[in-house]
């Protein structure tokens, strides 16, 4: 069996490009979360707006109250106690905001990029 050799330059290269398109992916359902929470009723309604699982969508909304972006409140009056109403800090509207740049940033470029494709495609049909 072969041995594969480490490339140091070309595998850091790699996980660059892996660790780069995690975090979009990261930054996307932390946005798609906080654009939604609010809104929704519980957790189960969010995770199939989101169409992820319950205790992954759990698991996203835990790690965003810890990181102070939403805030869970209690329905006093609700029978079950087990329902909370979510609610963006300050801190959850200023990533909101980031993460929504970030986002129409990333897509002019895509558009652009297609743009680009589109007319080098004209080129060589014409």
């Amino acid at each position: 069996m072969k041995e594969k050799k480490f490339k140091p330059k070309k595998d850091k290269i790699q996980f660059l490009k892996i660790y780069k398109r995690l975090n979009v992916q990261n930054d996307e359902l932390t946005l798609t979360v906080l654009r939604h929470i609010e809104k929704l009723q519980n957790q189960k309604s969010l995770s199939q707006k989101l169409q992820i699982s319950i205790g992954k969508t759990n698991y996203v909304v835990k790690a965003l109250i810890e990181k102070g972006f939403i805030k869970a409140e209690n329905f006093f009056a609700n029978k079950n106690k087990n329902q909370y109403k979510y609610l963006l800090t300050e801190k959850g509207i200023k990533e909101k905001i980031s993460l929504t740049e970030k986002f129409i940033e990333r897509k002019k470029a895509e558009y652009e990029e297609l743009v680009r494709e589109m007319e080098s495609f004209k080129r060589k049909t014409t």
